[in-house]
């Protein structure tokens, strides 16, 4: 059986380092450099001929982390690595999943494309944001869901009268699951768009009064569709109001819209990193999930007792 060896790009060391740890090795040397130019050059330090390689990368911007994944890939294909797993906890890109305007192009596909051009065997992430990009891959393709930390987190909040609640209709199914584990009803945040990132309208689908809210939601952004979905519920008799989303994006005036908006708490994953600390956020860490999904593979065994099950 061919030895693990798990890598870093930069934008993911601080994950790898964990993930590493609770695998029970030190995290691989591999160097990246950034010419003057802006170029980026990868090495890898040790060898990896023969080995399974697991390249540890969010592809969150800049997209230069893109790259760095990238020539990490062809650097251990090229060094005679015998199987190479791009380990992407938040897979970027993943908005763009289909032409839904003329002209426009389908960037996650796109981005399946160089992975597996570039040479990677298999993929391992965490909650796409549409989870039929899977069927961009024609290589295996592990899809692990925060569920696994989310939901036991929940319970232990003991709240009575819960009610989970999908930010718009896209989270629906999303909610519905949570649910389902949690025993509890769901409600529908739909919302109208007039442009990206800028919500004109929303309502409640179901009945929330005196109800302790969850929502759910695989990524926040800007914050600001989570901060007026969260007044909105309030208005609506909501007795308190949480969220969860798997992967931190918090661009623009994020954190001051999370602070300032009517959230009990954020818990969101360590997939990417935090600009800002703020005492609403709470982090869990996915470092002990994937070194065990890591180990899971590299022993040909099945990964799927680390789902909460999403087929029922």
């Amino acid at each position: 059986m061919s030895s693990v060896k798990i890598f870093s790009g930069n934008a993911s060391r601080y994950l790898a380092d964990s993930i590493a740890e609770h695998y029970g090795r030190a995290l691989g040397d591999l160097s990246i450099k950034t010419f003057s130019d802006g170029e980026i050059s990868t090495e890898y330090k040790e060898s990896v001929r023969g080995a399974m390689v697991f390249v540890v990368q969010s592809t969150s911007a800049p997209t230069d982390n893109i790259m760095e994944l990238l020539l990490a890939i062809d650097a251990a294909k090229r060094a005679s690595a015998d199987y190479i797993v791009a380990v992407i906890p938040y897979f970027g890109y993943a908005r763009q999943d289909r032409k839904d305007r003329p002209r426009v192009a389908i960037g996650s596909k796109l981005v399946a494309n160089m992975l597996t051009t570039a040479g990677a065997d298999r993929i391992m992430t965490m909650d796409l944001h549409a989870s039929q990009i899977q069927g961009f891959f024609d290589i295996p393709f592990d899809h692990l869901e925060a569920s696994y930390l989310f939901m036991p987190y929940i319970k232990k909040l003991g709240l009575d009268n819960l009610v989970i609640a999908a930010p718009d209709v896209g989270s629906s199914y999303r909610a519905r699951i949570y649910a389902h584990h949690l025993g509890c009803e769901f409600v529908i945040c739909d919302k109208f768009r007039k442009k990206a990132n800028e919500v004109a309208e929303m309502t409640v689908i179901g009945d929330v009064t005196d109800k302790n809210v969850v929502m759910v939601d695989d990524l926040i952004d800007t914050g600001g569709t989570l901060a007026k979905a969260a007044k909105m519920l309030t208005e609506h008799g909501a007795k308190s109001v949480r969220a969860f989303c798997t992967h931190p994006v918090l661009s623009g005036n994020a954190y001051k819209n999370i602070e300032e908006s009517v959230l009990e708490e954020l818990v969101v994953c360590d997939t990417i990193p935090l600009k800002e600390h703020i005492s609403k956020i709470k982090v869990l860490s996915v470092g002990k999930l994937f070194a065990r999904a890591i180990r899971n593979v590299h022993e040909h065994e099945s990964i799927s007792s680390l789902f909460v099950s999403t087929t029922k």
